[in-house]
């Protein structure tokens, strides 16, 4: 994917950022209890009765209905940084037997949130927010801490019934008003009156979690090597810069009450560990300047944002960077090649700055030299995920879908595939002329947003399609019948609007 598009992606994503969410809670059945129209804190209401197991489960169809609602950034070098820096976290924290998945929000509110299952998700808008990396690293310590105590499970113990009839009340007043077409205003009031019955029970348990997810992610922030007293700090700062302006108060202040007592029990923790010099890593900076990019009005005003950086003597890697994406992204790819070159030959380890400079020579007409840069920077990092997904990319538009294919390929076996992986290799062996992996593997991008009506019609596909070898055929045949008992005879007969027996009747 280049970058002009991912700006395009971005961009587009961006102008359904509000109200989406609160919806999105109520129709998989998580509590959103006490919570703002934006993003929820999964991290303190869920529902009780799940083992891990269902909790997983929930978590991944929660993530799912996110995904088919554009609401996560598929931008894969910002998945990268935030799974790199949640995995360092998850690897200190106090419970091995958890397993995480982080990902960022298309979102510019300052939040950040625990799902079901260990899915955690941070806004755009707090990584922007953010001064020092340790800061965002002290948000993921708290939200880890949430799903290593259970607080998911905990909180909606203490108050069953009051949660339960809340959901009732919110999954009605969601149903009543689509039925009614009303408007988003209307049906926010009819969920808040909803929500007001529970919030005053569950709020001394929403503190007792709050104060327990700081103190054990304050230990688990020291121990991954970061500030321990970013945690606090930052918060604060949120705090104080919200306390006497006219302005919305944050998402996450909202969801996680900061008080003067929790800061000062913060701060003592933090003061009784091992100090620490902490130097911002450079993906930091990167994926930041990235963010403020994709969430400028257009990329003309990305452009003079980071010019007038430029011009005023600013040298600061994350601002060299974020002028070449831009240059880039006004059709200006010599030049921002040329820059995108500098900070690789500074550089050589950093993914973002090759990945640039291969896709501005691609874009400049550079093809042979592009690829050759690419060949050079994926023998350093194999498998890296963007970089791989750059390569391939380029690799289809000069006619070399077959190499594209397998690479990614390669990649699907070895990594947790995303569906940009599937959709990118649906398009490389669309290209190839091998048009049943191609509905194939458009069948696994459909269910990896939760369209399983799309993901069935696309297996139904790959096993009509001309020329498919028996291997192929008794695989898509084994899916397609997995799908076909998922799905039951009613769902079929809407999906295709008819009632033949499609399994026998495709063998």
């Amino acid at each position: 994917m280049n970058c002009s598009s991912a700006q395009s992606q971005a961009s587009a994503a961006g102008n359904r950022r509000t109200g989406w969410l609160a919806v999105l809670s109520l129709a998989v059945g998580v509590n959103a209890v006490a919570q703002t129209p934006n993003l929820p804190d999964f991290g303190t209401p869920a529902d009780s009765v799940l083992n891990r197991s269902q909790e997983a489960q929930l978590g991944r169809g929660v993530m799912a209905q996110l995904r088919s609602a554009g609401a996560i950034m598929d931008d894969p070098i910002v998945t990268e940084y935030i799974q790199t820096l949640g995995a360092r976290l998850a690897g200190h924290a106090n419970d091995g037997d958890h397993s995480f998945e982080f990902f960022m929000v298309d979102d510019d509110a300052i939040n950040a949130f625990a799902l079901p299952g260990g899915f955690i998700g941070v806004n755009a808008g707090l990584l922007l927010a953010s001064e020092r990396e340790s800061e965002v690293a002290g948000v993921l310590a708290h939200e880890v801490a949430h799903v290593t105590q259970r607080h998911i499970a905990r909180s909606i113990y203490s108050n069953q019934r009051n949660s339960i009839l809340s959901m009732a009340a919110m999954i009605a007043a969601v149903l009543l008003g689509a039925a009614a077409d009303a408007n988003s205003q209307a049906m926010q009031g009819i969920i808040s009156a909803s929500q007001a019955a529970a919030i005053q029970a569950q709020i001394n348990y929403t503190r007792a979690n709050e104060h327990e997810a700081d103190r054990i992610g304050i230990g688990t922030l020291a121990s991954a090597g970061f500030d321990p007293a970013a945690m606090a700090t930052f918060f604060e700062k949120l705090s104080r810069r919200h306390a006497f302006t006219s302005e919305r108060i944050p998402s996450f202040l909202q969801t996680h009450p900061v008080t003067s007592e929790r800061i000062g029990e913060a701060r003592e923790r933090a003061r009784l560990l091992p100090a620490v010099d902490v130097t911002d890593s450079v993906s930091y900076g990167v994926v930041k300047a990235r963010l403020e990019v994709f969430g400028a009005p257009s990329e003309e005003a990305a452009l003079e944002i980071f010019a007038s950086r430029m011009d005023a003597g600013g040298d600061r890697v994350e601002d060299r960077y974020g002028y070449a994406l831009s240059l880039h992204g006004e059709g200006r790819h010599d030049l921002a090649q040329r820059v995108f070159s500098d900070l690789v030959e500074e550089f050589p380890g950093v993914i973002a700055f090759r990945i640039g400079e291969g896709e501005a020579l691609m874009e400049g007409y550079q093809t042979n030299l592009a690829l050759a840069r690419y060949e050079e920077a994926i023998e350093l990092s194999p498998r890296n995920v963007p970089l791989t997904l750059s390569y391939a990319d380029a690799l289809i538009r000069t006619g070399y879908a077959e190499t594209a294919h397998d690479l990614l390929l390669d990649l699907l076996n070895n990594s947790d595939p995303t569906p940009e992986q599937f959709r990118l290799i649906a398009r490389a062996a669309n290209a190839e002329g091998d048009i049943g992996n191609a509905h194939h593997y458009m069948s696994h991008y459909y269910l990896s947003i939760g369209n399983v009506a799309l993901a069935y019609n696309q297996i139904r596909m790959a096993l009509e399609s001309p020329g498919v070898n028996s291997v192929d055929r008794e695989r898509f045949q084994t899916e397609y019948d997995e799908l076909e008992a998922y799905v039951g005879e009613q769902f079929r007969t809407r999906v295709t609007g008819r009632n033949d027996g499609p399994s026998e009747r495709l063998r």
